[in-house]
């Protein structure tokens, strides 16, 4: 197997991301009839503070954003104001839905899996430098309908992820005294 060749293979699908216009709604439907647990209160985040991209420059907007692991992470955010790729998908799609899935790969992996895509001449929507993972969402709605992003996990990343394991397996055993 060749560098490139190795790195893909150590991607893993770690998140799926819905936006929608109302959060609360969404976390409602998802936690009360669909079961799916530990949605924390949705957190305001600003791009700008977070020094995140959009299209290479860093534009102020704001949404709301919340997500919880169940084996895999699920996302939930809610555009509020300016320019980003939720933003677009919101105008595109104003009932919300399905914008992105995430894989991850150890960030020393990043570059490679990341100059491969845009050699491929996917271009990247948005990128984010942040301490528990590298990202970059890139533009794949021609090829799989949706965006494709690719999370370079730092090891403090690997220890938060481990946190979320530890806390579903407690949840999982707790659930299972209580029943």
């Amino acid at each position: 197997m060749n560098k490139i060749q190795d790195t893909i293979s150590k991607l893993e699908h770690a998140q799926i991301c819905w936006v929608v216009p109302d959060i609360q709604a969404a976390v409602k439907l998802l936690s009360e009839s669909l079961g799916v647990a530990g949605f924390p209160e949705p957190e305001h985040v600003r791009a700008q503070d977070l020094n995140m991209s959009y299209y290479g420059k860093i534009v102020p907007s704001e949404c709301l954003t919340t997500q919880t692991y169940n084996g895999t992470f699920i996302e939930l955010v809610q555009p509020l104001s300016g320019k980003s790729m939720f933003q677009d998908f919101l105008a595109k799609n104003p009932a919300g839905g399905i914008q992105h899935n995430a894989f991850r790969l150890p960030v020393d992996g990043f570059q490679s899996v990341t100059n491969n895509l845009r050699k491929q001449g996917y271009e990247v929507i948005s990128e984010v430098d942040h301490p528990i993972a590298r990202m970059a969402f890139f533009d794949t709605y021609k090829t799989l309908g949706i965006v494709t992003e690719i999370m370079g996990i730092t090891p403090e990343g690997w220890k938060a992820i481990e946190q979320w394991k530890k806390r579903l397996e407690e949840s999982k055993h707790s659930n299972i005294k209580n029943n």
